[in-house]
């Protein structure tokens, strides 16, 4: 391995592309200085990772490495520079993100997540079982309006009242359509939740 140490850059990549032991040389020559660079941009728990993947990505480039050139220096730094950008990118829309929704991925435990999917799951069986026991003509009203509410979802004001007014005539419906005598195109319609007046 000596005689590898004395060749430049570019001999140690042609021979690397023959036999891939010999870009250990590579690794071994610039992954120090490497590493202090990428250090001191993203700070040392992420200097591992980055250099490592840099290292990689090298490697599979191997056979594009202009010979030319026989420092690699430029090239692997262009590579952990660009991985570098690829972080902060990553950063920036992890904030946007807790920023606009108010949830930290990271920071939510996985038996939060766990305890969230499966309230959501048994809410589903339950909504599920309510629209079974309607009447099909009942149940596709409910289904349009559900899909206009999902176009909706962005016009609140006017929403949540009416929502909070209407909830508890829709969950005593839901659980006994039968007795309350009521068509769900009224509520199609905007009018309040109630039994049907017969005129």
């Amino acid at each position: 391995m000596s005689a590898e140490t004395d060749l430049d850059d570019a001999e140690v990549i042609r021979r690397a592309r023959r036999d891939s032991a010999a870009f250990s040389v590579l690794f071994d020559r610039h992954a120090p200085a490497l590493h202090r660079y990428v250090t001191r941009r993203l700070g040392d728990s992420m200097a591992d990772d980055i250099v490592a993947e840099t290292f990689l990505t090298a490697f599979r480039r191997l056979g594009r490495y202009d010979t030319d050139y026989r420092d690699a220096r430029p090239w692997l730094y262009g590579i952990a520079a660009n991985l570098i950008g690829k972080h902060h990118r990553a950063e920036v829309r992890a904030y946007l993100s807790l920023a606009r929704t108010g949830v930290d991925e990271v920071a939510e435990s996985y038996a939060d997540r766990v305890e969230a999917r499966v309230t959501a799951s048994a809410a589903q069986r339950d909504l599920v079982r309510a629209l079974a026991a309607l009447a099909s003509k009942d149940r596709e009203v409910m289904l349009r309006q559900a899909g206009q509410g999902h176009r909706l979802r962005g016009r609140r004001s006017g929403l949540r009242h009416a929502a909070r007014r209407e909830r508890s005539g829709h969950r005593a419906v839901l659980r006994h359509p039968r007795q309350h005598d009521l068509s769900l195109s009224r509520l199609a319609d905007g009018l309040p939740a109630g039994p049907v007046h017969q005129r």
